[in-house]
This record gives C-alpha cells, sequence and structure tokens, in this order.
C-alpha cells in the first residue's frame, strides 16, 4: 500500500475523530472557550509522543503503521 494511501486514509478517520470529540467538548463545556480545540490537541500530542516512543525505541509497530497512526490519524486529529 503506497504511503500517501497510508497517510490520507488515516487523515480521513482522525479529522473525523476529531469533530466528533471536539463537539461534544464544546456542547458539554458551553462556547465561552474553545475547550474542544484544547482537550482535542494535548490528547493528540500526548498520542503522537506515546505512537512514536513505541515505534523507535520498541520497534513494536512498524514503520508504515507508525506513519498512518501518527501522521495520518494524529496528524487529521490535531491538524498539525
Amino acid at each position: 500500500m503506497s504511503k500517501l494511501l497510508v497517510v490520507t486514509l488515516g487523515g480521513a478517520i482522525g479529522s473525523g475523530a476529531r469533530h466528533l470529540l471536539g463537539s461534544f467538548v464544546q456542547a458539554v463545556a458551553g462556547t465561552g472557550f474553545p475547550l474542544g480545540t484544547l482537550v482535542v490537541n494535548v490528547i493528540g500530542s500526548f498520542l503522537i509522543c506515546a505512537i512514536m516512543h513505541m515505534g523507535t525505541a520498541t520497534h513494536v509497530i512498524s514503520p508504515t503503521l507508525r506513519l498512518f497512526l501518527t501522521t495520518g490519524i494524529m496528524g487529521g486529529f490535531t491538524t498539525y
């Protein structure tokens, strides 16, 4: 599977997850502060670090899966 396809599919999943979680947090917290954006980005940043650590330090995650998870899903989730 090409790297572009892996990143594109992951980005679609991450963007959808961002919309769902961000909208939920905003609905619960109100519109006074963009708490949904803050929550999504804090969670996403933590997960990027965890995935990269597992992928590089322990080699539990293959490079293609790491690309899918970090650049694709987490990239779409955090919009980095």
